[in-house]
């Protein structure tokens, strides 16, 4: 089986962590679920260049650094997180992929879904995006 490479970010400020709300389109993985920016790696780039990349072209917003946090496999996926402070405020940033986006905190993430404004109800997490969010929260 071919695997899928990724690069995922966690962004967090202030003890909370940013989160998108996935497209709700059904062909992609987790549709209009919450999740962690990022995406696919194009070839010859490494995962530390794909996720800033991904930041900026998601959000408009590109981390000085991101440091790496771990390799997260799932079936087909091996996502490369890494994770920042985020310097910008929320409202500064511009969603350019994806339904939603919000500082999630511990507790939002831990219960496994959050409201969301622009979808008008309570969405649920991707599950392995909660995974990696939960193990990042247990390790600081």
């Amino acid at each position: 089986m071919t695997k899928i490479h990724v690069a995922i970010a966690i962004l967090y400020q202030d003890g909370k962590f940013l989160c998108q709300l996935r497209d709700d389109i059904p062909h992609i993985r987790y549709p209009g679920h919450w999740a962690l920016f990022g995406g696919h790696l194009e070839p010859g780039e490494t995962p530390e260049v794909a996720v800033v990349r991904e930041l900026s072209e998601e959000i408009g917003y590109a981390p000085a650094s991101v440091s790496f946090f771990c390799c997260d496999v799932e079936k087909d996926v091996v996502r490369h997180v890494f994770h920042s402070q985020l310097s910008a405020d929320v409202k500064d940033l511009v969603l350019l992929e994806g339904w939603d986006m919000k500082l999630l905190t511990p507790e939002q993430i831990r219960a496994g879904k959050c409201y969301s404004e622009q979808s008008g109800d309570v969405r649920p997490f991707g599950i392995a995006h909660q995974r990696i969010l939960l193990n990042f929260i247990e390790s600081i």
